[in-house]
């Protein structure tokens, strides 16, 4: 039986250390990753080997051979172009067409057995058997469900935590027959779990999954690098260290000299013929490679050192890489996080700090300070898109070099000579962070149109026109005025897709932005008449029919925000009757909390109540959303807004389809049925809501946060969209919201937040499938779980805080806290 190792490729995320060498070739305590693979291999009897290569290939080809070295016979395949898990494995068909074979990744940790694992397969007569591992953070993986009896029930390919309903995940470890391989495409792009897997599992055929219990590692960031060392340092994982244990824990391998002086507190690693002079402190965790020399009074902790690194006295490394051949001269620190190149040299007294990248071949001159910040996984930068965009405290996270550095990023993802919108709300803070988004988009060869201060609104709608391919927004955080959200959108004006922000992070990680020749250098320009023509696109598709006729009168607060740039002119347009409050911007006062928020909800409600007015409309600082108050001055909650527009909209229109998020409460579902409509639910990003209203037949969408869509103006939400259709709906109807609202039957959801750690997440996950036994379940986000007399429960990991989140729905308030209750002990078991 055969085994193929996939080799090929590039391990972007751990660049600077893939920079100029496969990822396969990357040490863990002194041996390429590959070779910890291959030697699984042959102790499993996988003598005769297929290695898939692309990204420099030939640096592999020359480690390895043809294997005599390990015992083993390797041939290889080699990728003109990436094709994918699957396409790779495709292109090595030749040598892999006449038994069965595994299929195992060169870039993974592991000591999975793999000898029962095709006992297993055999047992099962099973097409391909895929091995599974359970993880705390199943983000970056393929989650897969499978039966009792092993057989695989469901895949999901890299989640985000809203989609995650297992921490089972797909380990790239694979027993395959051969005739698996006739439904891969040849010489094309083709992935396993992506394309392969989920139409094998559509057509039938007998996948199982074998979960192992075993250690294994994707060694795909950082984080994961040092973490595998550190397991492997501390036993966790079946593979043998060469060298001795000359004290408990401490391995020191051939030809090595360690001075009786020096301090050593294992678990450690001394690679062959180091040397480690008297005074020299070397703490848990740490690897030093083959040739090192680390002089007097140096001190390293949970250091990665590689291949013949010279370091200096009184130097200090901390939680940092070090590549191959450079030299850390005396007394430079190099702190935490911090990654250096191959070949580099950090000169005396020279400070790298936490997380800061060096690319191979560079000096870092005596005495500086390098302390230009790059993305590291911490708990609150696991990634960095948030649910409002890129956020931070103003020149603390958020600073004008950061917002440099974003949009150079965000311009290198687009072709040179395209055009971008850029806006802001009226803080000084977003102005700022603006010009220097304007400066480091035009240097990158993009063209600029600022639309300066105006709605978030107005610029998404500019931005979705023809001539632009994408915008970026600067907003004060709503609730924090020392807060800031940088948003990033596409060329409809959208918020970027999950994919679009991958790319974008992988590029702003790696810092390799594009610059512009000094010919190429883009044009900033401010566009004429931009209110103008949004106000007049609104009201030429935007149903306004019997507005002036209904004699309506309405209270408008645009809470000091830039909503009021526009009204003056949408207004007079309409025919209604208009009294307006905090018109005027405030640069001082940029957002409100809370407190601020209800405090102007009430005294709105004050002054409709008062004046006799149909209603009043409060606005969000940038005109997105809207808050809604009744003829009598009452709040209508933002769960209740939503059903009377839904209820408004749906029985002027009379079919067709409504997006709304699974969040919201099923009464919608009654009021569009009463109306002949269809509700399609969507996950609560908003970047799928806006992709499901953007459907032809889809009428309206809303999120449930004051937040909606009017397909037939915009695909994104636009709270002065919304006001406007309301207007006009509520003119022809000739109901008060009140009246709407209590023809609407009463909702019972409730919500609780559960506090979960980080690495509890996908357990919690998985314990909810399980406690759910019979029940249905509905994975659009998260999980939500159905009873029987219709109740139910969704539970939705939040993707940027360290909790959970629960709706719990039933026909009264007692029997939806009873519920939310029980789940809610559900989360807090499995996430303690």
């Amino acid at each position: 039986m055969k085994a193929v190792v996939m080799a090929g490729g590039e391990g972007t995320r751990l660049r600077p250390m893939t920079a100029n060498q496969p990822k396969p070739l990357l040490p863990l305590v002194n041996r390429p990753i590959m070779e910890h693979v291959l030697r699984l291999l042959k102790r499993h009897g996988f003598g005769e080997t297929v290695v898939t290569v692309q990204f420099l290939a030939a640096l592999i080809r020359n480690y390895f051979g043809d294997g005599e070295e390990l015992g083993m016979s390797l041939s290889y395949a080699t990728e003109e172009v990436p094709l994918g898990t699957a396409g790779s494995v495709k292109n090595a068909e030749e040598a892999l067409r006449d038994d069965r074979f595994l299929v195992i990744s060169g870039d993974a940790l592991t000591d999975i057995d793999l000898t029962d694992m095709v006992r297993f397969h055999e047992e099962n007569d099973a097409l391909v058997t895929i091995g599974l591992k359970r993880v705390p953070n199943p983000l970056e993986f393929g989650i897969i469900i499978v039966d009792d009896a092993g057989r695989v029930q469901r895949f999901l390919e890299k989640p985000t935590w809203g989609q995650v309903f297992s921490d089972t995940v797909n380990t790239g470890i694979y027993v395959m027959e051969p005739e698996v391989l006739e439904h891969v495409a040849e010489g094309e792009p083709v992935d396993w779990s992506g394309d392969v897997f989920p139409k094998l599992l559509a057509e039938g055929a007998r996948l199982f999954g074998y979960v192992a219990d075993c250690y294994w590692e994707d060694v795909g960031t950082h984080e994961s690098y040092l973490k595998a060392q550190a397991d492997m340092l501390s036993g966790q994982v079946g593979i043998d260290l060469d060298g001795f244990e000359m004290s408990p824990g401490v391995w020191v391998a051939e030809g090595a000299e360690v001075d009786a002086e020096a301090v050593l507190k294992g678990p450690l690693y001394i690679g062959d013929y180091a040397k480690v002079e008297a005074g020299v402190e070397l703490r848990e965790f740490t690897v030093l490679g083959s040739n090192v020399v680390v002089k007097e009074g140096a001190f390293l902790h949970r250091a990665i050192v590689h291949d013949n690194v010279f370091v200096a006295p009184s130097t200090n490394l901390r939680g940092c890489v070090v590549g191959k051949n450079t030299d850390i001269m005396a007394g430079a620190r190099v702190e935490e996080g911090a990654v250096i190149g191959d070949e580099c040299v950090i000169e005396a007294e020279a400070y790298v700090s936490s997380g800061v990248k060096v690319y191979p071949f560079k000096t870092i001159e005596a005495g500086a300070v390098v302390n230009t910040s790059v993305i590291w996984e911490s708990r609150g930068q696991r990634n960095l898109f948030g649910p409002r965009g890129i956020s931070g405290l103003v020149n603390v996270e958020i600073t004008p070099e950061l917002a440099v550095r974003l949009a150079s990023a965000y311009a290198t993802t687009l072709k040179k000579g395209t055009t971008v919108v850029t806006g802001r709300d009226v803080s000084r803070a977003a102005r700022t962070l603006k010009r220097a988004v304007n400066s480091a988009l035009t240097a990158s060869a993009i063209n600029v149109q600022d639309l300066e201060a105006t709605p978030l609104t107005v610029a998404r709608f500019e931005t979705g026109r023809e001539d632009s391919v994408g915008g970026i927004y600067i907003r004060t955080t709503l609730g924090d005025p020392q807060g800031v959200d940088i948003l990033f959108l596409d060329a409809d004006g959208a918020d970027l897709s999950q994919g679009a922000q991958r790319k974008l992070e992988r590029v702003f990680g790696r810092q390799e932005y594009r610059r512009a020749f000094p010919g190429e250098i883009a044009e900033l320009t401010y566009p004429p008449r931009v209110v103008e023509t949004y106000t007049r696109d609104l009201l030429r598709r935007v149903d306004i029919r019997g507005v002036r006729e209904a004699g309506l009168k309405i209270v408008l607060d645009c809470a000091g925000g830039v909503a009021s740039l526009v009204l003056p002119n949408l207004l007079g347009k309409v025919g209604v009757e208009v009294l307006t409050r905090n018109a005027g911007l405030d640069e001082a006062n940029p957002t409100e909390t809370l407190a601020e928020r209800m405090r102007d909800l009430e005294r709105l409600g004050e002054l409709v109540s008062s004046s006799r007015a149909a209603f009043g409309v409060r606005f969000d600082p940038v005109g997105e959303r809207i808050s809604l108050v009744d003829e009598n001055g009452e709040l209508v909650g933002d769960d209740r807004a939503l059903l009377v527009m839904l209820d408004l909209v749906a029985a002027e229109r009379r079919g067709g389809k409504v997006a709304l998020p699974v969040t919201t409460t099923r009464v919608a579902e009654q009021v569009c049925r009463f109306h002949g409509v269809q509700v399609e639910w969507t996950s609560t990003s908003q970047d799928v809501l806006t992709k499901a209203a953007a459907q032809p037949s889809v009428v309206f969408a809303g999120d449930g946060r004051g937040g909606f869509l009017m397909p037939e103006f915009s695909g994104t939400v636009d709270g002065i969209a919304a006001f406007v259709r309301l207007v006009g709906l509520v003119a022809r109807t000739r109901l008060t919201l009140s009246q709407i609202d209590r023809r609407i039957p009463d909702a019972h959801l409730l919500r609780r937040s559960v506090p979960t750690p980080w690495a509890a997440k996908g357990s919690v996950m998985r314990r909810v499938v399980e406690a759910a036994g019979n029940r249905t379940l509905d994975t659009t986000d998260g999980v939500r779980v159905v009873e029987g007399d219709g109740r139910w429960v969704l539970v939705l990991p939040d993707p940027a805080e360290a909790v959970t989140h629960l709706w719990a729905e039933g026909p009264d308030a007692d029997a939806a806290q009873a519920l939310l209750a029980e789940w809610a002990a559900v989360v807090e078991r499995a996430g303690s």
